[in-house]
């Protein structure tokens, strides 16, 4: 849980990094005069040139290794992270560090197009060295289910996927399936537990729109950060209704802080797989299920 609390705090670092690194396109991945190319746009807005056929790529986030198996280009990624688990393929990867502290000497020896990053993994020093090595840097990051949808999307376009479209298809009508069947129900005020040291998320968090299209509303929905940290006495005013675990070894539990409010009194305290919840990319739908079923129960175990 540490490893994942790492990453998501690392995901509430402002862009200010990446988006000072904006390398001419022309200037990126320069495969010579006669080799073909092309742009594709990133989640920052940024071109970036990649080759016409794409065969050799890094992923340096977990569900950014998710999407490119899903679009069906696993057998293009040389490398991937340690925290890279699913599926089960992408364990046998060659491994290239964490998404935090990625090993620089290893990507570049990979001689990948192509790196995938999220917000993770903005550092303007790692760009630009990826960038001096003429291989292109992808970003990522999508901040609600549509800004998800995107990203499958382009990552696909990358490839030139002809999976990406039904994926993103069934994506939606399982999603929209959940939203049909809790309009109208009450929405329950829900504190989604990162970690116990109060780590959760905010407004600009793909979860709260998660929890909100699962029929509930985030307690921290007010908080302009992605993801924070709560003081202990913002934390005991919340009083929420529902908790929801991202289940952990060291997160199966809620804080003490919690021990009296109507979530605990009550039994209503929920846990999903942190993999499942924390990763933004084509397993959203089970994630977003499996919420739906713990927040309305009426509804979706009739």
């Amino acid at each position: 849980m540490r490893n994942l609390l790492g990453i998501l705090i690392a995901f509430a670092v402002v862009l200010t990094a990446a988006c000072g690194t904006s390398p001419n396109p022309a200037k990126l991945n320069s495969l010579g005069p006669d080799a073909p190319q092309r742009v594709v746009i990133d989640d920052l807005g940024k071109s970036v040139v990649i080759p016409e056929n794409v065969n050799r790529t890094v992923s340096l986030a977990p569900n950014l290794t998710e999407i490119v198996f899903a679009v069906g280009a696993g057998d293009k990624l040389v490398g991937d992270t340690t925290y890279c688990n699913y599926p089960p393929e992408a364990q046998r990867i060659p491994k290239v560090g964490d998404t935090l502290k990625p090993n620089i000497e290893t990507i570049v020896a990979l001689k990948p197009e192509v790196v995938f990053v999220s917000t993770a993994s903005q550092l303007e020093t790692f760009i630009a060295t990826l960038t001096e090595q003429k291989i292109a840097v992808f970003v990522t990051n999508p901040d609600s289910l549509d800004g998800i949808y995107s990203s499958i999307e382009k990552i696909g376009a990358v490839f030139k996927s002809e999976t990406s479209p039904r994926l993103i298809a069934e994506l939606k009508e399982r999603i929209g399936a959940v939203e049909r069947k809790t309009t109208g129900a009450d929405r329950p005020k829900v504190f989604l537990q990162l970690d116990k040291s109060l780590f959760t998320i905010g407004r600009g968090s793909y979860l709260t729109d998660l929890i909100r299209r699962a029929g509930g509303e985030s307690a921290t929905s007010d908080v302009e950060k992605a993801y924070t940290q709560l003081s202990k006495e913002t934390a005991l005013a919340i009083d929420p209704e529902i908790i929801v675990l991202s289940e952990s070894s060291d997160n199966d539990a809620p804080a003490d802080v919690f021990r009296n409010s109507r979530a605990v009194r009550n039994g209503r305290v929920y846990r999903i797989n942190a993999d499942l919840i924390s990763r933004p990319g084509p397993r959203v739908a089970d994630a977003l299920e499996q919420l739906a079923a713990a927040l309305h129960p009426e509804i979706f175990k009739k």
